[in-house]
């Protein structure tokens, strides 16, 4: 089991290099929902490890780093997602996740 207090996050922000704003709007949410689950209520509960937020102002995702080495080809997904849509990526620096609002 991950220990989540330690993560260190990928963030991918909604907006490409040029700065233009990604569509569909709900691209993070269904980005997300690759790890998500349901609670008892049919509630969408996201996992520590693939998180929507808000960044800076921008609709972002944050990736656990640790998702490379618990599913690789997952993983590699997002990245491979993020990068062929051109979005920008900022890879962590720090030991924590980013100060960000949950989205």
């Amino acid at each position: 089991m991950t220990n989540m207090t330690n993560l260190i996050y990928l963030t991918i922000q909604g907006q490409t290099a040029q700065g233009r704003k990604f569509r569909p709007s709900d691209w993070a949410e269904r980005l997300c929902g690759l790890l998500a689950t349901q609670d008892r209520r049919q509630r969408m509960t996201y996992s520590p490890l693939l998180k929507p937020v808000q960044y800076e102002g921008v609709k972002s995702v944050v990736v656990a780093m640790t998702l490379a080495d618990e599913q690789p080809d997952l993983f590699d997904q997002i990245v491979h997602f993020a990068t062929s849509n051109q979005l920008v990526v900022i890879y962590p620096v720090e030991s924590h996740l980013p100060q960000a609002n949950v989205a």
